[in-house]
Parts: structure tokens; sequence; C-alpha cells
């Protein structure tokens, strides 16, 4: 059954005008995400038109999203200087609020226009997709990997332009280890199937297969492969099951034939896509010299002159490390492992460790299994995702002190027999918690 995107419910109305530390005049709110309120805002210094997204700082200790947005902000600094890369001109920060400047995106996000849409002729696909591809190959030569590739991250701005956005989930050159990523990140929809697997992987491969699914989504309408089940959806995968409406070009078939190879060793590499016929044509960005020339590298960057700001001062005091935004300690609410032992040996292996650290074991009607010691009480749900693969999802619902404190590393050391690895939780927070 294809699933088609679907249009968010209309946005309530504008806020009062307000004027953030004598900077930047708020006018029209456009959205809200996870962690933040976007609006558009005027700049009381030039004129300009700009969009402030608002973070709250209580809510992202609740929602465990300071390591998020240290990262958006440390990547976008990084890769200010690519025309399809949306734009951050400085951070501003009070003790309760941050206030992430960034450019205005007139047109929207892409996702809204596809909703409205259905699909698009090849041509403008084609446009958007050319510039996907040259921000992407910009962030690769930059060491940074998106990893949270999809429409909902694709904006436009006033001239149609693609500006690719969403940095939160992005992985940094100094989170590689022998050359390879290890965190489970990503879209289920959308991510790259060697993220789930047990071994590092490369960033960069796993965004050429993001760009495969979003090239598919933008000309046929609705996704490759149904991610209401991900068991199902993985297998589909591995047989590359899925099946081209028609209307679409072979030469664009073969291009999405070559980014959605399940193999990452011979799936094509975003810089190779430009030398595609399919690719090339009516192409009406830089000549591929130019896209790649040192002035577009980070090595080669020199500093925009932001004026000073929270962002300014921390960021050159402590190379690049914005943890000073935040003047608490996120707790994590939910811990995450992978295991290659059977369902019913790791569900006993849990209650066994449980029972010996003094919780009560309750079995819910879902089979997830309910936990209480004191004031802490937690949840654990064990996954299948593909054959010889599990995931397993501890998530607190009350006492996380004391479970942070006193307890987690008793379970840490409790379960190690049947963990296969461990997974930060805000590194792989979308992925989901239902997988069948």
């Amino acid at each position: 059954m294809e699933r088609r995107p679907q249009s968010p419910p209309s946005p309530p109305p504008s806020p009062p005008s307000r004027i953030i530390l004598g900077k930047y005049q708020l006018t029209k709110f456009l959205g809200r995400g996870n962690f933040a309120k976007v609006y558009q805002a005027r700049s009381l210094i030039d004129g300009s038109t700009v969009a402030v997204k608002v973070i709250d700082k209580s809510k992202t200790v609740d929602a465990s999203m300071e390591p998020r947005i240290v990262r958006e902000i440390d990547a976008m600094r990084r890769l200010q200087n690519h025309p399809n890369i949306l734009k951050i001109h400085e951070v501003l920060a009070t003790k309760t609020k941050i206030y992430l400047i960034v450019d205005f995106a007139g047109g929207g996000e892409l996702f809204l226009k596809l909703a409205r849409r259905r699909k698009f002729p090849e041509a403008l696909a084609r446009r958007y997709f050319q510039q996907l591809v040259s921000a992407l190959c910009f962030c690769h030569r930059n060491g940074i990997a998106h990893r949270d590739l999809k429409p909902q991250n694709l904006l436009l701005d006033a001239e149609g332009n693609l500006k690719v956005s969403g940095f939160g989930l992005s992985a940094l050159p100094e989170q590689l280890k022998n050359g390879l990523l290890h965190t489970a990140c990503g879209t289920p929809a959308y991510t790259a199937p060697e993220i789930l697997g047990r071994t590092g992987y490369d960033g960069s491969k796993a965004d050429a297969w993001s760009c495969g699914v979003i090239l598919y989504v933008l000309l046929a309408g609705h996704l490759p492969f149904d991610d209401s089940n991900i068991p199902a959806m993985c297998k589909r995968i591995t047989r590359r099951d899925y099946q081209f409406p028609e209307g679409i070009s072979k030469p664009a078939r073969y291009l999405i034939y070559q980014l959605l190879d399940p193999n990452p060793k011979t799936r094509i590499r975003l810089e190779n896509v430009f030398g595609n016929n399919w690719f090339k044509k009516s192409l009406r960005e830089e000549p591929e010299e130019k896209l790649f020339d040192d002035k577009y590298s980070f090595d080669g960057y020199k500093k925009l002159e932001l004026g000073v700001s929270a962002f300014d001062i921390i960021s050159l005091s402590s190379g690049l490390n914005l943890s000073g935004l935040f003047e608490t300690t996120t707790l994590r609410s939910e811990k995450r492992f992978t295991s290659s032992e059977e369902v019913g040996v790791v569900e006993e292996k849990v209650k066994e460790i449980g029972v010996r650290l003094g919780f009560r074991v309750e079995i819910g009607k879902n089979g997830a299994i309910g936990l209480g010691k004191g004031k802490v009480t937690m949840v654990v749900e064990v996954f299948k995702i593909v054959d010889d693969l599990l995931l397993v999802a501890l998530k607190l619902e009350n006492g996380g002190l004391e479970f942070e404190d006193v307890l987690w590393n008793d379970w840490k050391i409790g379960l190690q027999d049947v963990v296969l690895s461990w997974h930060n939780n805000h590194e792989s927070n979308n992925l989901p918690m239902k997988f069948c």
C-alpha cells in the first residue's frame, strides 16, 4: 500500500511581536519541532528577514536533546559556505532560552510541497536532487555525515532553491573510530540498512542510500519500502524488492538502483553521481570542479563576522565545544543496546538481573517487562530487527537520578553477556520504539 506524505495541521496564530536581546523582532510563527519553536523575524540592525529557532532549556533537559542541539550548531558552523545548506548567522543565549538565527527559507519545507503535488515532474525532481547531492558532497569533503536526510529536513528559499537543514543527528570527524561510525540513528524509512548492523559504517555511503530514497519519493510520490514493519522492510531492502511506477525514465531508475544498493561496498558514491548522464542533464549548478574548490572546504574557511555572541565566545574558547550553552546536565531517560541472542534469552536475563538487584518484575500485556524499586520504575522492551539481531530498550519512567547514580553500572555489568553494543539514545531517538 502506497504511503503518501500527509500535511500537518495548520500552525496556531502568530504570537505578539517580541524583541530578542535588542537585535531581532519576531514577526510570525512558522512551526514547532521536537525541542524548539521557529519564528520569522526581522533584524533590527539591517532589516533583513531571518528565521529564529527558540529552544527552551528546561524542555531540552526533559527530552535529552542537549547533544543534538550542540551537534546541530557545530555542524552548521562548519558548513557555512555552501549555497544549498541552511546558513547559521549567530547563536544568542539567556538563562532560559537559546536562539539560533538562521537563513529564512521562504519556500517552506520540500515535504509540504511534495504533499500538495504528490510527486514532481522529472526535471524539477532532478533540480532538487542536483542541489542535494552538491550540498552533501560538500558535507562529506568536510568530514560531516548528515544521517537524517528526509524531505522534512530539506527547505526551499524564496527562489525555490534547496537548503539542507536538520543536522541534529549529524556525525562530525572526531566521532569516527577507525574511519567508521558506530551509532544507530535516523528515520527508518530513509536509513541505510548497514546502520542497524553490528559493524561500523561509512557515513557518506549511508547518506547516499538516503538520497536514493528521497529521489524515489520525489519521482514516485511514495516510499520504496514500507516502514510499518521493520523486519519485513529489511528483508525487502536485502532483495531490492521495490517497484517503479510508470512515468519514471530508465536513466532515473538506474540511478536509484545504484543508490539503493543494500551492499554499501558496491553502492555508488555521491561524488560519482556527478558523472551520471541523467544527473548532468540541464545541470544548473556550478561545474563540478568549482563545487569542490578549496574555498568550499572547511580548511580554507575564514570565520565570518557574526558579531560577539554566546556562540562565538563558547566556540572560540573551547574548540567548538558548545556544551557551555547549557547550565544543566541532561539525564538520559532511555538506554538501548543490540543483541544477537534469542528474544527469550534476553528477556530471561533482564528478569534475572532485575530480581537480583531487588526490582519487582511484572510482564505487561504487550510482552514488555515492568520493573520497580523504590522511586525507580522502568520498562524493558525487546524488538527483533532482522534475523539474529535484536534491539533492546530500557526506558526509565521515574527515578532518573537514582538510576544514573546507583543502578546503571549494576545493570550494565549484569547484561554484558547478552549485549552486542550499546547505543547512545540521543543519536538513535528517531528510531521507532515499535518495530512490528
